[in-house]
């Protein structure tokens, strides 16, 4: 970065607008993880928010990506309503992943 003469900025203390990203992710895992859940101790945070990032990189769609992910998961097609559904429990199962088998 500092050879494209990009210099670090810090963002004003309590201005949640100035890091929107940041702001995004950390209410997005309060919402999907946190707020359902009771954390025991620092190694059980760290494991849930080791979960939470993978489910949030492979597994949970997007709507920015047209409902990927952002590893590139694609997006499943409609099988015409025939076959089985498969479900994968995440996050010690507060989501999930389905998957459609062939009839």
């Amino acid at each position: 970065m500092k050879s494209f003469g990009v210099q670090p900025k810090r963002i004003s203390f309590r201005s949640p607008w100035q890091n929107g990203v940041a702001e995004r992710w950390v209410g997005s895992c309060r919402h999907d993880l946190l707020d359902h859940v009771i954390v025991l101790n620092q190694r059980h945070l760290k494991r849930l928010m080791n979960e939470y990032i993978h489910y949030y990189q492979d597994d949970r769609t997007h709507l920015a990506l047209d409902k990927r992910t952002p590893a590139g998961r694609l997006l499943a097609k409609n099988g015409g309503g025939h076959g089985r559904i498969l479900s994968t429990p995440k996050l010690g199962g507060l989501h999930h992943r389905y998957y459609g088998l062939a009839a």
